[in-house]
């Protein structure tokens, strides 16, 4: 994004006098029109929507819209007869849980992406890239082989808590040199590096090759843990942060061209870049203790989404949320039923998809 263009090469975002950023277009460089990117969003909720009525059937066990019907009925006092109760406890309890929790981790992942991508300049940031996958994965391991607050924590526990410390050491260690992109850069990297060689070590040090297993699948990231109190708890944090960052809006796209334009608009640099990083941060933590980590979901959809929509981040973070969620969704019914009954991690499928689309988003914007 260098030479004041911001990511698709449609649009130009510039700083005037007066402080505030305005939109050039030229012959040569349309993008989208307001009408056109409101469409776009809508068309995206639109499919969120169908991929979840959709996706709900998909399955080792057919289940009919009938079916589902006579579930949400029952369960919401509508006076409809209930399912047997195994397949009622099948649609409730596994797949709608499954899918929404699917909805959720892809827009939280997309959004900590396309704000991490805009803070720090960087095409190859993604939700990952502050360490705190690392953390959360030497807190998994931490409980699953050393037993520490198994009984009152939990795998989600552990993982949560060694990605607040991974995200801890990461804010030490940026306190005294400030948080300019390069330096959140390399300190994400070395933290990242630090975490995932204590998690090797616990792992060989277990010397069990079925718990290894067991947790390299976990790492992979797989929704079938996917319960209503997880769904809860990732909807509150993922609305919650789009919420808080969609006020920085105006700042991203300022950040889009370097600090010092985002200063030159009036945007309090280090408060910004700290308030965004701790919020990404939390974001991901949830997701990657709810699901483990799962890969190219925040690197991949928000160039997609910019290509579509544009750069402005007014735009850009709710369209990659809704974009992010449907990916997520559609990756993880494959994931169930491409070796059925046996079931891939997630993971496997996202970085699948994520190659070849990155590929084609590279092409486009002639990097490639």
């Amino acid at each position: 994004m260098a030479g004041g263009s911001s990511g698709t090469g449609h649009d130009l975002l510039l700083p005037t006098a007066r402080g505030v950023l305005v939109e050039h277009r030229s012959p040569a460089l349309r993008g989208p029109s307001a009408l056109s990117r409101t469409a776009l969003l809508a068309a995206a909720c639109a499919a969120l929507l169908l991929s979840v009525a959709l996706c709900v059937r998909i399955g080792t066990t057919d289940v009919g819209y009938a079916d589902l019907a006579r579930t949400f009925g029952a369960r919401l006092g509508l006076g409809t007869r209930p399912l047997a109760p195994l397949l009622d406890s099948l649609v409730w309890d596994l797949r709608v849980p499954r899918v929404l929790l699917a909805a959720l981790v892809g827009a939280s992942l997309a959004v900590c992406g396309a704000v991490l991508q805009a803070v720090t300049r960087n095409a190859l940031a993604d939700p990952y890239l502050l360490g705190v996958s690392s953390g959360a994965s030497t807190g998994a391991v931490a409980v699953v082989v050393l037993g520490y607050g198994a009984g009152t924590v939990g795998v989600s526990g552990g993982a949560f808590a060694g990605a607040l410390l991974s995200f801890g050491l990461l804010m030490l260690l940026l306190r005294r040199g400030g948080l300019d992109s390069v330096r959140v850069v390399l300190t994400g990297v070395v933290v990242a590096q630090l975490f995932t060689a204590l998690t090797s070590l616990v792992l060989m040090a277990s010397g069990d090759a079925d718990l290894i297993r067991a947790v390299t699948q976990w790492l992979l990231g797989s929704m079938a843990a996917a319960r209503w109190d997880a769904v809860a708890i990732c909807a509150v944090v993922t609305l919650l942060g789009l919420a808080l960052v969609w006020p920085y809006a105006g700042a991203l796209d300022g950040f889009s061209f370097g600090a010092d334009t985002a200063a030159s608009l009036g945007v309090d640099v280090r408060r910004t870049r700290t308030v965004l990083l701790v919020v990404a941060s939390l974001m991901t933590a949830v997701a990657v203790a709810a699901v483990g980590a799962i890969g190219f979901v925040g690197l991949i959809v928000p160039h997609c989404a910019r290509f579509l929509v544009g750069p402005r981040h007014r735009v850009l973070l709710p369209f990659s949320a809704v974009a992010g969620a449907v990916f997520l969704v559609w990756t993880d019914a494959l994931a169930r039923v491409a070796f059925a009954p046996q079931e891939v991690p997630v993971g496997v499928f996202t970085a699948l998809a994520g190659v070849p689309l990155f590929l084609f988003v590279l092409r486009r914007r002639g990097e490639l």
